[in-house]
């Protein structure tokens, strides 16, 4: 079997790859010159960073906890207090981009029009944010009352949550894909 024809047999595969790794490649790549050459000092340690820090902090406070956050002095995060207690430590893996990034590149290789796959990219896309808001709130206060259990649920529970819903996110887009395809 000649190369060709292996190409035209796997043209949706090869589709999905090149349209995935690329998106993925060229946001990601964004997202890292946007860290290295947009510094801001009002918005420490980048503005995301900081406004998940902020955003946490506001919500474990509506919660009824006492809480403060504070500029880690030693390297670029926040630090997130409950009482007298530093608990969390929020730095730039913990706003939820590289996880919108994967999700996005993904759906941008299954694309099913513009708008269609705009509007699915913006509601998974906030609905990824404001899930990682919740397990950054959550895994905050686990810390702070079950510290024995902070490496479990920072390493296993979490992450199984938040990458657990982009994957049920990229089933159910998917379904719908497969469903509006021409027979």
């Amino acid at each position: 079997m000649g190369l060709k024809k292996i190409i035209k047999k796997n043209k949706a595969v090869i589709k999905f790859l090149v349209v995935f790794f690329g998106s993925y490649l060229i946001l990601a790549l964004t997202y890292q010159a946007y860290l290295k050459y947009f510094p801001s000092d009002q918005f420490y340690p980048d503005y995301i960073t900081h406004q998940v820090a902020q955003q946490s902090y506001a919500l474990i406070d509506a919660l009824g906890y006492e809480t403060y956050i504070v500029k880690h002095p030693n390297n670029p995060s926040m630090l997130l207090a409950v009482k007298d207690q530093y608990v969390a430590r929020i730095i730039e893996g913990c706003n939820s981009i590289s996880v919108i990034i994967l999700f996005l590149a993904f759906i941008l290789a299954f694309s099913k029009g513009f708008k269609e796959t705009a509007v699915f990219i913006l509601i998974g896309g906030l609905l990824i944010y404001v899930l990682n808001l919740i397990r950054i709130v959550l895994l905050t206060l686990g810390l702070y009352f079950y510290p024995k259990y902070g490496d479990f649920m920072h390493q296993v529970l979490f992450p199984l949550f938040i990458y657990g819903v982009v994957f049920l996110l990229w089933l159910y887009w998917v379904k719908r894909y497969k469903k509006k395809k021409p027979a």
